[in-house]
């Protein structure tokens, strides 16, 4: 409720660039995520809005049609409602602390990242305190004398860092293994994937998959997959394994190969009991003096030492934390951030005791870590318990969608993108987010939630009606209250018709029901839903409803049967998609930001006049036979063999890709276009021969890919002595 009245205001801000608008959404953004405990049971009163009278001549501009008025009848009661509970939101923020305690000891660990540019690791081999003899056990273990395969399994309960030990090993071992994998199989899987994605590790890595892999059942994978592996030394690992049937069923795959290492990570006995006593290793929480060490380390920013009038607190503090490295890499990262004085300490201990009262140890940590949250990166947080359990979620995903969802809005001068960049460091260094990959920058490029901290973020999301997530399949027994929903493997073709009128964001990931009813039902009492995400799922359209959705901003078909021509599963060049047709009604999506990938027409063109707000445009197969003259925007020319991106074109956009044009031949970018651009990906134009005119203009690039262009384009990008002129590009490929 209180996230549609912001959403209210901030449409009427932008339409009336009013200061009283814009100062009551200020209020609204700093204190409207703290009313945990608004009242779940506000009646809403149908009333005229106001702000449709004839005397504001602006809001006509900006309302649609009377099918609108009731929407906004809604929001203006709730944004009365609101104002009136913000009078009492210092009695409801049950864990707000001092200002004195809430002091961090250095700036702001997120303006900290902005200004850097560059992300530090937070999984170094000094944070593996007390591993050494495991970590030497295990790496033996991989060499051993064996001639057949061999499984090994690392077992013991949450959070005693099984996946970090073997991750480390793994890091630093699989060179030495001409097949290597990893593989996280988690509580729901399904076989058939699971030898997909095996298949795709070990015989695709560095080339594009076989046509018909989608296609295979399990016994082709297996086939696939022994063949590959027959004469290679393997080492595979299946983090996260809770049942023994899962092993069972993929072990014909690599079972009898020479020289194999099967790693298996799990929590359960039975499944430690598929290697033998001599090749298991049950990991056993840490000691007082390595407890302390590693708590130290998270807990003063890599030193080892305690001051002297924080070490009695300190140690109880650690005690509480029973061995556990989760436990205690959180707790130390939420003292990280306090003043080192004993009375800031001691009121922190005191609410860890408070909270085990009603918690176990390692639940009551992260409760309080959760609750030290400033709201805006609560937001964050709870959304990332919308993707399935261990789902590797990219940073450019997360980003878009906290921006699409409100979640980072301009601050100090920094642009959302930078905001949500910035609370996403600050979740990774709180501990509530694990770093997965890091980019050729050495930026994180994917992360993803541990399963415990998962499942808070899940009790959280139910508790304040943020979200609901379902891992089964299934739309049976829903709160159609939710505003956020998410079902991983969605199959319910027969599901009845359901409405969920305060649903902001569907996240579909990986469903397999083809049929488009079920959206239409949606779609149709989902008059907020600014965020639709259908990636990996085999629908086959985007129903034409869609267009009715005033406030999407965000749309994802990656790798749906919509899209499903998806060229390059490894990514050897950059995002390799193949464009599709634009959907119907993409000109009324007004707040649309993000557009991947369609395919040129004159009718996109004209669709393309209202889309004001896009920041992340990707255009496929322009040619000068489909898309000649001048697009009525005024945003490119398209005229005999020349592409111009003309002056004041896509003020907005982020991204662009152009691939695929075979009789463009020059390529001109005026200046003023593209002025906030980062990235430029130039691909398969055989016919350009010449620079860019004004590429050297773009001063805010930050990648500039220029793949397979005309054989000449290398000499005359040496002969204008381009890399010189374009020194400030971190990444530059040609």
């Amino acid at each position: 409720m209180a996230e549609a009245a912001i959403l209210a205001i901030s449409k009427i801000g932008t339409t009336l660039g009013e200061e009283a608008t814009k100062a009551v959404l200020e209020k609204l953004s700093e204190k409207v995520t703290n009313l945990k405990n608004l009242p779940r049971n506000v009646t809403r009163i149908e009333k005229e809005l106001k702000m449709m009278n004839n005397e504001d001549g602006k809001m006509k501009k900006f309302v649609k049609g009377a099918q609108y008025i009731k929407i906004f009848d809604e929001i203006a009661d709730e944004i009365v409602r609101i104002e009136e509970e913000i009078k009492h939101v210092k009695d409801l923020m049950k864990w707000s602390l001092s200002a004195e305690l809430m002091s961090p000891n250095t700036p702001s660990d997120i303006e900290r990242q902005i200004s850097g540019g560059c992300l530090p690791e937070f999984i170094k081999d000094e944070d593996l305190v007390g591993v050494e003899e495991n970590r030497r056990k295990l790496t033996g273990w991989l060499y051993s004398n064996e001639p057949h395969g061999t499984v090994i399994t690392v077992s013991g309960m949450g959070g005693l860092g099984k996946t970090t030990l073997v991750k480390n090993v793994y890091d630093r071992e699989k060179g030495n293994f001409p097949a290597h994998a990893w593989i996280v199989v988690s509580q729901t899987y399904d076989v058939e994937e699971l030898l997909r994605t095996l298949l795709m590790k070990v015989a695709y890595r560095e080339q594009s998959p076989a046509a018909n892999m989608n296609k295979m059942d399990v016994y082709e994978l297996t086939d696939k997959i022994k063949k590959k592996l027959e004469d290679s030394k393997c080492l595979i690992v299946l983090d996260d394994v809770w049942d023994h049937e899962a092993y069972t069923m993929m072990r014909n795959a690599f079972q009898n190969l020479q020289e194999s290492r099967i790693v298996i990570t799990t929590r359960k006995e039975d499944v430690a009991a598929l290697a033998s006593s001599k090749y298991r290793l049950e990991l056993q929480p840490l000691g007082n003096t390595d407890s302390f060490n590693l708590f130290c380390r998270r807990a003063f920013h890599g030193r080892t030492g305690c001051p002297k009038e924080l070490m009695e607190v300190a140690t109880s503090i650690v005690k509480r934390c029973q061995g556990l490295p989760l436990a205690i890499v959180s707790m130390g990262s939420l003292l990280s951030s306090r003043k080192q004085t004993e009375y800031a300490w001691n009121q922190t201990y005191s609410q860890l005791r408070n909270e085990m009262i009603k918690n176990d140890h390692v639940r009551a940590i992260l409760n309080l870590s959760y609750h030290d949250m400033p709201g805006d990166l609560r937001n964050c947080f709870l959304y990332c318990s919308m993707f399935p359990e261990d789902y590797s979620m990219s940073r450019e995903s997360l980003v878009r969608l906290w921006v699409a969802e409100g979640f980072a809005v301009r601050k100090d001068g920094n642009k959302p993108e930078d905001v949500a960049e910035g609370n996403l460091m600050e979740l990774i260094h709180r501990n509530m987010l694990e770093v997965v990959e890091n980019d050729e920058l050495s930026r994180v490029s994917t992360c993803k939630m541990h399963d415990i901290v998962r499942n808070l973020a899940l009790d959280v999301a139910k508790e304040e009606m943020f979200g609901s997530a379902s891992d089964n399949g299934t739309m049976t027994q829903l709160d159609t209250e939710v505003r956020r929903f998410s079902t991983c493997g969605w199959k319910d073709d027969s599901a009845p018709r359901v409405s969920f009128p305060h649903l902001r964001t569907l996240l579909s990931l990986q469903a397999v029901s083809s049929s488009t009813s079920m959206l239409n039902s949606i779609f149709s009492g989902s008059n907020y839903l600014s965020v639709l995400e259908l990636q990996d799922s085999e629908i086959s359209e985007v129903p034409t409803s869609i267009g009715n959705l005033f406030n999407l901003r965000y749309i994802g078909l990656r790798r749906t049967n919509v899209s499903d021509r998806y060229a390059d599963e490894k990514r050897t060049e950059f995002r390799y998609f193949i464009g599709v047709e634009a959907p119907k009604g993409l000109s009324g999506l007004e707040e649309l930001q993000t557009l991947e990938t369609v395919q040129a027409s004159k009718e996109l063109a004209e669709q393309l006049e209202k889309l004001t707000k896009l920041q992340n445009l990707w255009i496929d197969n322009i040619n000068c036979q489909r898309a000649v003259g001048h697009w009525d925007t005024g945003i490119a020319d398209i005229s005999g063999t020349w592409l111009i991106i003309t002056a004041g074109s896509f003020p907005k956009l982020k991204t662009i890709v152009l691939k695929l044009m075979p009789n463009v031949n020059r390529l001109k970018i005026a200046d003023d276009a593209l002025p906030v651009i980062e990235g430029l990906y130039i691909d398969s134009l055989p016919g350009l021969e010449r620079v860019p005119v004004g590429i050297e203009n773009l001063l805010s690039l930050k990648k500039l890919w220029l793949l397979n262009l005309h054989q000449d384009f290398k000499a005359d990008w040496i002969h204008r002595e381009m890399h010189r002129k374009m020194q400030h590009v971190p990444d530059l490929r040609v």
